[in-house]
């Protein structure tokens, strides 16, 4: 019996398969998902999509939000809907409708590598953004768009927590509740000022 299956992947636990799901509409057979796992990964070497793959049978139906859902990179894409079509699973692609046979693997390799193509605009743009804000850093003290660091924000002040530490004969653990920090911090600030 035909079954309609969907896969559902996030980057990352903070976001929400939600989006994807209401979009594909729902009413499925069965659904899969990887949340907070990086697109970085092979689709293959995912749970969800592993399981996926072990229980998808001839004649079903993959229903995915958008082709990079699929892989990481054009060839793991491509590899893997090879793998779906050969084994009589159509894919549908949202916005795309369903894909199988070889006019749908075709489809498939120039969507992938116009995928690829964005992802690496966009990690050229990030990497830009980045040497922008590293040189007004050094120039100015602040980056291009003002902040102190380019990474995130310190918890608290180190010099403070390690004076205020070392004046009371505090613990770790009596420094982070007092600054409201985690003890990994109060460490981290040790030990900077430990190599200063």
């Amino acid at each position: 019996m035909t079954q309609r299956i969907a896969y559902f992947r996030v980057s990352t636990h903070d976001q929400s398969i939600e989006a994807q799901r209401e979009a594909l509409g729902g009413g499925f057979d069965r659904e899969f998902t990887d949340e907070g796992v990086s697109g970085g990964t092979l689709a293959a070497d995912r749970p969800g999509f592993s399981e996926l793959l072990d229980y998808a049978r001839q004649g079903d139906a993959v229903h995915v939000y958008s082709i990079d859902r699929l892989g990481r990179d054009a060839l793991d894409v491509q590899t893997t809907v090879k793998h779906l079509i050969d084994k009589g699973i159509t894919v549908d692609v949202r916005g795309l409708g369903p894909i199988s046979g070889d006019a749908g693997k075709i489809i498939v390799a120039v969507l992938a590598q116009m995928a690829e193509i964005e992802r690496n605009r966009i990690r050229e743009r990030c990497e830009a953004g980045r040497a922008a804000a590293r040189f007004s850093l050094v120039a100015t003290g602040r980056t291009h768009r003002g902040k102190v660091s380019l990474g995130r924000p310190k918890a608290a002040d180190g010099p403070q927590v390690v004076a205020w530490r070392k004046e009371r004969g505090a613990s770790i653990r009596e420094t982070a509740e007092h600054f409201g920090i985690s003890a990994t911090s109060v460490k981290r600030y040790l030990a900077e000022a430990a190599k200063a």
